[in-house]
């Protein structure tokens, strides 16, 4: 089996990678503050933004192909942690560029729907990228530097995600299913547009586009919900107590990092290459008794 090198192993996604992807390669798996063990993954741990680091582990492991899915993605993080954040988010990214260029391997890299401002949605590829945040401008200078370094890349903008999670990491619906159950009040937000998709269906388009795709490539899902239309699904499909669910506005909560309104992905491009999400009941219904 040839070796695929996941980054970011024990985040959200990189754990839903790493299980998927274990089918069909020899998989090893980066994390750095967190430490997990995923059935069929050789975990490794290292500091990305230590190029020295980075170079010896190519030499060890010695790669077919990289996923690179690491970054700092809350936007509030990034806001307050500018350099921090971009060692990872863009030198790291680039770095492992420069390696997979000059070893001729399949590269994607894990870009972020944050790169547009939100106003002019659906978008496509080949849309001007407008952040209104720190991390999506990180995101887009990323996605520009790694392609200049290494035209064969796949940029994955990737959605809104969410499903069953590590000891390590969490997605989106996480603290709604908390809040909900729990009995706490969740504000959603009904001005916010997204086309989310499971980790699971995201991980086998990330897949999908490191075999067949070069340049962008958006990975969305197949509807566009505000967040307060999403969690009602939620609810209703995982028979959660709605009663202190409420609908609100973006204004309504301050936040460091600004929010673009709608982000939903037209992701025709890939459906042509064979990415078919699936409905979001499908997905979330194939979440019961998981999360």
């Amino acid at each position: 089996m040839q070796k695929l090198l996941v980054t970011g192993a024990s985040g959200f996604l990189g754990w839903n990678l790493c299980q998927v992807a274990a089918n069909d390669w020899k998989v090893y798996g980066t994390s750095f503050a967190k430490t997990i063990a995923i059935p069929g993954t050789t975990m490794l741990a290292i500091d990305l933004t230590d190029f020295e680091a980075l170079k010896q582990l190519f030499q060890d492991v010695q790669p077919d192909a990289v996923i690179h899915l690491a970054a700092q993605s809350s936007p509030n993080v990034c806001e307050t942690q500018p350099e921090a954040s971009y060692r990872l988010n863009v030198t790291a990214a680039v770095q492992l560029a420069a390696l997979c260029a000059d070893c001729n391997l399949p590269y994607a890299f894990a870009s972020s729907e944050m790169v547009f401002d939100g106003l002019k949605a659906p978008y496509k590829e080949d849309d001007r990228v407008s952040p209104i945040n720190r991390y999506g401008e990180q995101k887009a200078l990323a996605e520009v530097t790694v392609l200049d370094r290494y035209p064969k890349t796949v940029v994955c903008r990737m959605p809104l995600m969410f499903g069953a999670v590590p000891p390590t990491a969490s997605s989106f619906i996480q603290p709604f299913i908390h809040a909900l159950r729990t009995g706490q009040e969740l504000k959603l937000f009904i001005d916010e547009f997204r086309t989310p998709v499971s980790g699971e269906t995201a991980a086998k388009g990330l897949l999908l586009a490191l075999q067949t795709a070069h340049g962008r490539l958006h990975l969305g899902g197949r509807e566009r919900v505000s967040r307060y239309e999403f969690g009602c699904l939620l609810a209703a499909i995982l028979s959660l107590p709605a009663e202190r669910m409420i609908a609100c506005r973006q204004e309504d909560v301050p936040m460091a990092a600004k929010r673009p309104p709608d982000l939903s992905l037209d992701s025709s491009k890939a459906s042509g290459l064979g990415y078919a999400p699936r409905s979001l009941c499908a997905e979330l219904e194939a979440l019961v008794g998981k999360v």
